[in-house]
C-alpha cells in the first residue's frame, strides 16, 4: 500500500519537518530498506512544500545514510549504518550489563515523561491511551509484549515535542528494546512482577494525562528504579536459562 504524508505547516524549518516525517517513516517500517521513496512531485503534493524544500530533506537523509539516490530510477531507502551502541567485544553479557543499559533508559524516561506531561495534546493522549490497549491486548494474547511496550515509550516521546529527544530513542532502538526483552522475559515469570509494571505504565500516563510534569518525571524515574530492582531479584534460573542468552544477543555475542 502506497505510503503517503499530510502537509507541512509552516515552522522554522521545512525541511527538517519533511526529513523527520521521512526518517520516521523509514524507522517506524513503513517503508523498508529497499523501497523506493514516492517521486519527488508526489512528496511536494503530500508535504504542500516547495520542490527545494524536498530536495533539501532528501539530501539530509542522504547525509545520515537512510537513503541513497539510483541514476534513473529513484531514490532508495537503505538500512541505518549507524550502531546504537559500540559495546566492547569483550564485554561479558551480565546482569550488571543490562541494568546499565536500563539506567541510560532512566535518565531519558524520566525526561521525556515530564516533558510529555507539560505539553501533550489530545492527540498525543489518544496515541498513548491507545499503546497502553495495544500493550495489554499483546500481554493477554500471550504475546511477550517487547514490541508494544517500546512502542508505548515511543509515543510517549513524540508527545515531549522534543524531535531530538525522539531521535535518540530511535538511534538507541536496538539495545533499548534488546534490554526490555530481557526484563519482560524476566517480569514474566512472576505475577506480582508483571502487575506492577502495569501500575507503573498506568502511574505514568495518568501523570501526563494529570499534566502534572513532576509526577511523571517520579513515576517513570520509578519504573526504571524498580525494572533494575526486578533484574536483580530474577531468580538464577532465570539468568541461566534466559537471561544470559539474551543478553549475550543484546551485546553482540554469539547467539
Amino acid at each position: 500500500m502506497p505510503i503517503s504524508f499530510t502537509p507541512i505547516k509552516a515552522a522554522n524549518s521545512l525541511a527538517d519537518q519533511v526529513a523527520q516525517a521521512l526518517e520516521a517513516s523509514i524507522r517506524q517500517g513503513q517503508m523498508q530498506p529497499g523501497d523506493r521513496l514516492p517521486t519527488e512531485l508526489l512528496l511536494v503534493a503530500q508535504f504542500g512544500v516547495s520542490r527545494t524544500v524536498v530536495r533539501e530533506a532528501l539530501s539530509r537523509l542522504k547525509s545520515s545514510g537512510l537513503v541513497a539516490s539510483r541514476q534513473g530510477s529513484g531514490v532508495f531507502v537503505q538500512a541505518p549504518r549507524a550502531e546504537p551502541l559500540d559495546l566492547e567485544k569483550g564485554h561479558a553479557a551480565s546482569q550488571e550489563a543490562v541494568i546499565q543499559i536500563v539506567e541510560v533508559r532512566r535518565a531519558l524516561e524520566a525526561e521525556v515523561a515530564e516533558l510529555a506531561a507539560a505539553r501533550r495534546s489530545t492527540a498525543d493522549l489518544r496515541r498513548i491511551r491507545a499503546g497502553v490497549k495495544a500493550l495489554a491486548k499483546a500481554v493477554a494474547d500471550g504475546k511477550d509484549g517487547v514490541a508494544e511496550d517500546v512502542a508505548l515509550h515511543r509515543v510517549i516521546a513524540q508527545a515531549s515535542g522534543n524531535p531530538f529527544l525522539l531521535s535518540t530513542l530511535d538511534y538507541l532502538s536496538q539495545v533499548l528494546a534488546g534490554a526490555t526483552r530481557i526484563t519482560r522475559a524476566n517480569e514474566a515469570r512472576r505475577q506480582d512482577f508483571a502487575t506492577a509494571v502495569t501500575q507503573e505504565h498506568a502511574r505514568i500516563v495518568e501523570a501526563i494525562e494529570a499534566g502534572d510534569p513532576a509526577a511523571a518525571r517520579a513515576a517513570a524515574t520509578a519504573h526504571m528504579n524498580n525494572a533494575i530492582d526486578r533484574i536483580r531479584q530474577a531468580d538464577p534460573a532465570f539468568w541461566r536459562q534466559d537471561g544470559e542468552r539474551l543478553a549475550k544477543v543484546l551485546l553482540g555475542g554469539s547467539r
